[in-house]
């Protein structure tokens, strides 16, 4: 099929990443279709509601970069499905006592779900995106997500969710090329976004404090409890467990022999555990909700390098499958810093294998 028979749906933001992506796919010749998706947000301006990733001027400069790339254009209301699937996520897991990352979830359901179905409604062949992430498809057939070029934009790590099926209609055309290429190749094509900056908060936290939205949003959140120690010894009160996360160590408000740090969350007994330094941080995670991208674990027990949040350097472990949808991850070195609810995701070099839902651990 020549690319002027293959229809690609391009996810539009008003960003300069998705811009670039349906201009090269349009100078590869392929049929493109600029789609934007209307997010549900708390934010306000002038007495409406908007997304940080939906407003008037994102809209407006999509609807420009289509107008110029010669493409349509279509709106799809979203609201209502992201509403129930990822912003009752965000909530339900801070009162489950762990820090989610709503965007693997945005990209598991309403990326590469709700949107996807929607292009291939439209007999699309192709979802694309402006994420930075390469795909590669293998002599077998089977497709691999690698890295990105520009190691300080890669988003494989939020991708880590995807499925064979998901990725046999996925397309990435931005992450062959570092960030800084990618603001030429707009200037290149004369478009408006060349210079835009980044969006860097949480789409749908209006003034991007999760702890107002919380407050708004989740009240219960924010009900006041104890400070205890591993012991269960009583030494303080806290203000609300979402104020606080794994590893902090200023703003406990506890005179005690030695420092502080927060070593997990008990939302059972609203309660917040603090220990030593000596306390802090771990060798071995368990995850759940696990995803290999390939369909299956590379082996029962297999060496691999593992995130455990999107900025943080990929450190060497050891990998067991515990069955089709548990991980165990043990370090070489421990980790003060493993937070429930955050994705750990394995690398084999700059592929990306899959990765899980990190759990709480029994204090």
């Amino acid at each position: 099929m020549s690319n002027a028979d293959t229809r690609v749906v391009v996810a539009m933001s008003g960003g300069v990443d998705s811009s670039v992506a349906a201009a090269l796919l349009v100078e590869q010749g392929y049929d493109v279709v600029g789609m934007m998706m209307r997010l549900w947000s708390d934010e306000s301006f002038g007495g409406a509601a908007y997304n940080r990733c939906c407003t008037p001027d994102q809209m407006n400069d999509a609807r420009r970069i289509a107008d110029k790339l010669g493409i349509p254009f279509y709106v799809l209301d979203t609201k209502e499905v992201f509403r129930d699937t990822i912003v009752e996520f965000f909530i339900d897991q801070h009162r489950d006592g762990v820090t989610p990352n709503p965007c693997m979830e945005c990209n598991r359901h309403i990326r590469f779900t709700w949107l996807l179905n929607h292009a291939l409604a439209l007999d699309a062949d192709y979802l694309a995106t402006g994420h930075y992430v390469r795909r590669q498809q293998d002599a077998d057939g089977r497709i691999r997500i690698r890295k990105g070029v520009d190691d300080h934009k890669d988003q494989s790590y939020v991708l880590s969710v995807l499925t064979q099926q998901q990725l046999r209609h996925a397309l990435f055309p931005v992450g062959d090329y570092a960030k800084s290429d990618v603001r030429q190749i707009a200037e290149r094509f004369g478009l408006p976004t060349a210079s835009k900056k980044d969006s860097q908060d949480l789409c749908f936290l209006g003034n991007g404090n999760y702890r107002d939205f919380l407050i708004k949003h989740a009240p219960d959140t924010m009900i006041p409890g104890p400070i205890v120690l591993k012991n269960g010894e009583v030494i303080g009160e806290h203000n609300g467990l979402v104020n606080y996360t794994i590893g902090q160590r200023k703003g406990l408000g506890i005179a005690y022999s030695e420092s502080l740090y927060v070593i997990a969350m008990n939302p059972y007994r609203n309660a917040l555990v603090v220990g030593t330094q000596a306390d802090l941080g771990s060798s071995v995670l368990t995850a759940r909700r696990v995803n290999w991208v390939a369909g299956a674990a590379p082996a029962s027990v297999f060496r691999a390098e593992v995130k455990i949040r999107y900025k943080a350097a990929p450190m060497p472990a050891l990998v067991e499958t515990l069955d089709s949808e548990r991980m165990r991850v043990t370090f070489d070195k421990p980790l003060r810093d493993i937070t429930p609810g955050q994705g750990a995701v394995v690398y084999d070099d700059d592929v990306c294998l899959g990765g899980g839902i990190i759990e709480k651990q029994a204090i």
